[in-house]
């Protein structure tokens, strides 16, 4: 983060969300995107990386009993580094190249691949994959142990096993900003894998924690207890997750 951290450092001080690792910069900004999303929830994204492209001081190495971790958008050097140091411990990882994938060729998405336990991508992002991997989907889900890709208000598909998994979309009671809902839905998919659920399930927590966020403005404006969440969860899908 840079040196304009400490506004931010208090909203998860807050939230009780643990900053140890977080490294502060004092020589540039923390990275900002500014999002035009229209009526139609098109989106355009203006970007700067600022200290995330410095992302690469951080090291796996440095955090002790981490259990499994997810290669997200980040620093082009630090997402290779990362991938590349789960591996060596043997830590499981979701690999989650996001608006990252545009900075990778072919042989380097190949490579994440091969380190990943679980890759995680919306249906645009797939299509890029194969592409430039001249892998078809079928192809990659067979070289780790699930593919996971959203499908916006369609739901997501989880392929796994040599099966597919379709998850079904929760119906938000009003879809007032999409912005955030790719993020949230990982944060579902994280606690699902966390706690040891099986893919339907993990699949219905992500999918229903990306219909909570598109209820509310903003990407991090919506709290909700894990008693709201089991209650809509069973409300959805007819049965408890805990």
């Amino acid at each position: 983060m840079g040196h304009d951290f400490a506004p931010y450092r208090a909203r998860l001080a807050e939230l009780g969300i643990d900053d140890t690792y977080v490294t502060e910069l004092p020589e540039t900004y923390t990275a900002q995107a500014f999002i035009t999303t229209d009526m139609d929830d098109n989106q355009i994204i203006a970007f700067h990386p600022g200290a995330m492209s410095h992302a690469h001081r951080n090291h796996v190495r440095d955090v002790e009993g981490v259990e499994f971790g997810i290669v997200a958008p980040d620093g082009r050097d630090a997402m290779l580094q990362h991938a590349t140091e789960f591996a060596e411990r043997g830590t499981p990882f979701i690999f989650d190249p996001g608006q990252g994938l545009p900075m990778f060729d072919g042989a380097d998405l190949d490579g994440f691949i091969d380190k990943a336990e679980w890759v995680v991508v919306n249906d645009y992002e797939s299509r890029v994959l194969c592409e430039k991997t001249g892998l078809a989907i079928e192809d990659i889900a067979r070289r780790v142990s699930a593919l996971v890709v959203t499908l916006g208000a369609r739901g997501a598909e989880v392929h796994t096993g040599g099966q597919t998994i379709d998850i079904e979309p929760v119906k938000a009671s009003r879809a007032v900003d999409p912005t955030g809902c790719g993020d949230a839905f990982r944060g579902g998919l994280l606690y699902g894998l966390a706690a040891g659920l099986d893919w339907p399930t993990c699949g219905r927590i992500a999918s229903l924690m990306g219909s909570i966020k598109i209820e509310h403005h903003g990407t991090q404006n919506h709290r909700v207890t894990m008693d709201e969440i089991d209650g809509r969860f069973r409300e959805a899908f007819g049965y408890s997750f805990r």
